[in-house]
Formats: C-alpha cells, sequence, structure tokens
C-alpha cells in the first residue's frame, strides 16, 4: 500500500488543505470525528493513502499541520500544501522541504504550490518570498502542481461570473483540482496512475517539473456547472478522468484532442499524451476531469514573478526585512539568476517546438 504524509504549511497551506481534507473526508465517507458513515466498501478499499486507523475504528488523516501562528490550525479538530507569497509557506515550507529531501531522498516530493498575484495580493513582499522559494522547488521537490493566484482569480471573474472572489472561492477551484490530481492514488479505476508514473512521463528534463493544471466541469460554491477546458500549450499532458466511462471511448477523445491540436505538441516525444479512469466521480457530479500539463506557457507566470522581483530588487526595497534576520543579498541574487535559467531553459524548447 502506497502510503502519502500531508503537509500543511503557513495559512494559505492550511486554508486549502483544510478544504482538501473536507472533499476528501466527503469522497470517502469519514466524518469529522473521524468515523465512516459510507455507503460502499470502495470508499475504504484504499482509505490507507491518506489515512491511520486508530482504535476504535477511527480514520485518523496522516497529516502535519504547521503554521506560525495558531489561527488558521485551530479551526482543524508527503504531499505539501503552502504558498510561496506569505512567510511561513514559502520560507519555513521550502526549509522543511529541503530537510525532507535529505533524510529521505528516495520519496517523490509533489508540492501544490500557490504562486502570488497583484490582484490577490496580501502582502508586498511576495516577489521576494515566492523567488525564493522557486529557488528552493526547483532543485528540492520532484513535481510542483502550480496554482496561479492570477489565474484563479480570472475564471473566478471571467467564467464564473464572480464581481468578488473570496479566498474561499479560489479555495474551492483549489480543492477540486487537489481531488482529482489524487483520486487514481485513493479509488480503484480502470487505469491507474501514480506519482512516479506521473513524473515519469511529464518530466523531460529534470528542473522543468512545474506543472500547470486545470479541471472541468469548473463550478463555484453552491452554484450550477459549468462547462470551460482550460487550454494549454502543451509539451506534455496527463488527463484524469472521473466516471462511468469506458476507457476506449476516453482514448478515442484524447486522440481528437491531439489530432485537432497538433501544432501545439512537441513532434520529438511520442505519445504525449497519458490518461487514467477513476471509475468513482466527485461528489455532485456524475463525471469529471482533471488535467496536468508540462506546459511552455508556465514561463509568463515566472517572468511576471521575476519582473515585479527586478522592479523592487535593483532599488533594494524592503531587503531589510530580509538582512536583518541575517540573509543575506547574494540569496536575492542566486534565485534571481535560477528563475531567469529556468524561464530561459522553457524558452528555449518553446522555440524550439515552433521552428520544429
Amino acid at each position: 500500500m502506497r502510503e502519502i504524509l500531508h503537509i500543511q504549511a503557513g495559512q494559505c497551506g492550511n486554508q486549502i488543505g483544510g478544504k482538501f481534507w473536507e472533499v476528501v473526508c466527503n469522497e470517502h465517507g469519514i466524518d469529522a470525528t473521524g468515523n465512516y458513515i459510507g455507503d460502499s466498501h470502495v470508499q475504504l478499499e484504499r482509505v490507507n493513502v491518506y489515512y491511520n486507523e486508530a482504535s476504535g475504528g477511527r480514520y485518523v488523516p496522516r497529516a502535519v499541520l504547521m503554521d506560525l501562528e495558531p489561527g488558521t490550525m485551530d479551526s482543524l479538530r508527503f504531499q505539501i500544501c503552502h504558498s510561496l507569497g506569505g512567510g511561513t509557506g514559502s520560507g519555513m515550507g521550502t526549509l522543511l522541504i529541503s530537510k525532507i529531501r535529505e533524510e529521505y531522498p528516495d520519496r517523490m516530493m509533489l508540492t501544490f504550490s500557490v504562486f502570488p498575484s497583484p490582484k490577490v495580493s496580501d502582502t508586498v513582499v511576495e516577489p521576494y518570498n515566492a523567488t525564493l522559494s522557486v529557488h528552493q522547488l526547483v532543485e528540492n521537490a520532484d513535481e510542483c502542481m502550480v496554482l496561479d493566484n492570477e489565474a484563479l482569480y480570472d475564471i473566478c471573474f471571467r467564467t464564473l461570473k464572480l464581481t468578488n472572489p473570496s479566498f474561499g472561492d479560489l479555495n474551492h477551484l483549489i480543492s477540486t483540482t487537489m481531488s482529482g490530481v489524487t483520486c487514481c492514488l485513493r479509488f480503484p479505476g480502470q487505469l491507474n496512475s501514480d506519482l512516479r508514473k506521473l513524473a515519469v512521463n511529464l518530466i523531460p528534463f529534470p528542473r522543468l517539473h512545474f506543472f500547470m493544471v486545470g479541471f472541468a466541469p469548473l463550478t463555484s460554491r453552491g452554484s450550477q456547472q459549468y462547462r470551460a477546458l482550460n487550454e494549454f500549450l502543451n509539451l506534455l499532458n496527463k488527463s484524469m478522468f472521473r466516471g462511468k466511462m469506458s476507457t476506449k471511448e476516453v482514448d478515442e477523445q484524447m486522440i481528437n484532442v491531439q489530432n485537432k491540436n497538433s501544432s501545439y505538441f512537441v513532434e520529438w516525444i511520442p505519445n504525449n499524451v497519458k490518461s487514467s479512469v477513476c471509475d468513482i466521480p466527485p461528489t455532485g457530479l456524475s463525471m469529471s476531469s482533471t488535467f496536468m500539463g508540462n506546459s511552455t506557457s508556465i514561463q509568463e507566470m515566472f517572468r511576471r514573478v521575476s519582473e515585479q522581483f527586478t522592479v523592487m530588487f535593483r532599488r533594494k526595497a524592503f531587503l531589510h526585512w530580509y538582512t536583518g534576520e541575517g540573509m543575506d543579498e547574494m540569496e536575492f541574487t542566486e534565485a534571481e539568476s535560477n528563475m531567469n535559467d529556468l524561464v530561459s531553459e522553457v524558452s528555449a524548447i518553446s522555440r524550439c517546438c515552433c521552428s520544429g
């Protein structure tokens, strides 16, 4: 049995992690006290992936909650949720990742990392925190599911028609995507996948392990369904389907998508679309699909953060808060250089795709 340790770091990490556990407990028929109240043996078949069975038949999430202030954790009575904009999720979170990597180098390290945006800003130094975090994630994480606050805000505003999206609305989208990404680990299916298979199929070069994610059908909290698919300029693609459907139908549809959009997929990686099918649909839906793409278009997000970083760093603005805690300016210079190198590597592949 593959077992996953789930770690939540900081306010954002604990809020999206809390929503994730809410969704997962619901899907597995487990109530707030850890008792099973479900109606299908399938719900417990792989429950050990995320839960330990305690005395009295109660199921306890295999989770570590961490924050430097108690507020976000008091409400909750290796997989990592954290944001890169705040302090705890970025600083403490990436420090924890590096320590886990040292102690357990053979374990798969998957992160759900929320990238900051001025549209959903919490603090002025978010570009600094994000750039310093990416510097660590490039080296120490195996797979990073990129959750871009700018894209999440735009989906809520433009697609779901929410005039003033809250963090709760953004977290709802994140939790549905996290549920889809992990469904093959938690339920049996016709075509299964795991974290290592995901890495083998989606990472052509070690540093390029930042994935774009999408979910369909998109829904807002407590509203009707919206049919929408995310469009990616793809290097590689992984799709996870949930619900009663035939693998033949899934294969045919994925081939159609690839043929219609052949110019968006690189020629030098054959069979670069993978699918998995899980028979159990999410709560409230008859079927859904989750997409993970290793896409060259992700460079735009890194560029956005890099530009915001450079504007402040060249003036040394707010730097005293970091140097006063013992950091060196060279750490910022190295982190900026590493992120720019990452953008250059992705751009090189993008040019290769266009010229090829």
